[in-house]
């Protein structure tokens, strides 16, 4: 089948730009993450927002409903369906072929299985996404920039055990932890947003993807 995304670029540009996979949270494509793939595409980026819930019509309009839907859908065939949106972006016309993910909640969890899953993957930023399983974050090469918050305890638990497997592997990674601050913090239509975690999460993540895709 198909799936629906937002496809973002600069207005004006005649090269070929790296590109930007944008993972929603667990309630589909909605206006703030469509924001986001647009924020991202005004620092020189192509970006690609799919939207998981496609296979339902697409985002319902409101959160409350897209959260009921992606309750429906498997998150490894959901997985399948945002690795398929990185090949479709590293293949198109516009993008010069290096490719990163950001990630947020489901979609961090899905941005630290993309690096499991996509050997040359050039960059992953899962904002408070929950930590692949040993046996396959051995696998992982790509460079990540982790963010958490604070207060997201059941979250972070799993952090530990990852970073020795990463550094164990040598795997290039920068990890924050911003304080006092809820899950979720970046959402700004939500009451869980933080403007100052916000706010110099986004400015790591652009300097990051800098580093890394260009």
């Amino acid at each position: 089948g198909a799936i629906k995304g937002l496809l973002s670029k600069p207005k004006e540009t005649s090269e070929k730009l790296p590109g930007i996979i944008v993972v929603h949270e667990n309630r589909g494509l909605n206006p703030y993450i469509k924001d986001v793939a647009r924020r991202a595409a005004i620092e020189n980026y192509i970006t690609l927002a799919p939207d998981a819930l496609s296979p339902f019509g697409g985002y319902p309009g409101n959160d409350d409903d897209g959260r009921a839907l992606q309750r429906k859908r498997d998150r490894n065939e959901m997985l399948e369906d945002f690795i398929a949106a990185y090949h479709y972006l590293k293949n198109h016309k516009d993008c010069n072929g290096k490719v990163g993910v950001v990630g947020f909640c489901f979609g961090g969890w899905i941005s630290n299985m993309m690096a499991v899953k996509i050997p040359d993957l050039k960059a992953a930023v899962p904002y408070y996404g929950r930590q692949p399983q040993e046996e396959d974050a051995v696998k992982i090469k790509s460079p990540l920039l982790l963010q958490y918050a604070e207060l997201d305890k059941r979250v972070n638990a799993g952090w530990s055990e990852y970073e020795k497997i990463l550094v164990k592997n040598n795997v290039s990674y920068k990890v924050y932890f911003y304080p006092n601050v809820n899950h979720g913090f970046h959402n700004n239509t939500t009451p869980r947003f933080d403007e100052q975690a916000a706010k110099l999460s986004w400015k790591r993540t652009i300097a990051f993807f800098n580093e890394s895709l260009k």
